[in-house]
């Protein structure tokens, strides 16, 4: 099943990064650069994107993932700074098969990030 499914997890606190931004884009051969996706971290630690979850618009091409952690870290009353160590992250990939399912688990603190392909 084609699509992209990303799980966030504070592991500082064991808890989901529930309402944590999350944006994805994708740059193809042209250049051009598109949001492909993104959402908020709901409670079980999934961005819900139904759309992106299921495949559409996932082309072959060059990723990114935007994770707004200084911000919520800050809004769940971390002091982390201004901006942050981690203000934003930003993990890129290349897809060459769009075919199978790809799911990235990120597990965060306010200074590591750690994410893998899961299946």
């Amino acid at each position: 099943m084609p699509g992209i499914s990303i799980h966030v997890v504070d592991v500082s606190r064991g808890a989901p990064a529930r309402g944590m931004a999350v944006e994805v884009f994708c740059t193809g051969g042209d250049g051009t650069r598109r949001r492909v996706g993104g959402g908020r971290v709901g409670d079980g630690g999934l961005v819900q994107d139904v759309p992106m979850g299921r495949g559409d618009g996932i082309d072959p091409g060059t990723y990114e993932i935007e994770l707004a952690a200084g911000p919520w870290f800050r809004a769940e009353g971390l002091d982390v700074g201004t901006p942050a160590f981690q203000e934003r992250i930003v993990y890129r990939f290349e897809l060459v098969d769009p075919g199978p399912h790809l799911h990235l688990p990120f597990k965060l603190t306010p200074w590591g990030v750690s994410v893998w392909r899961g299946i």
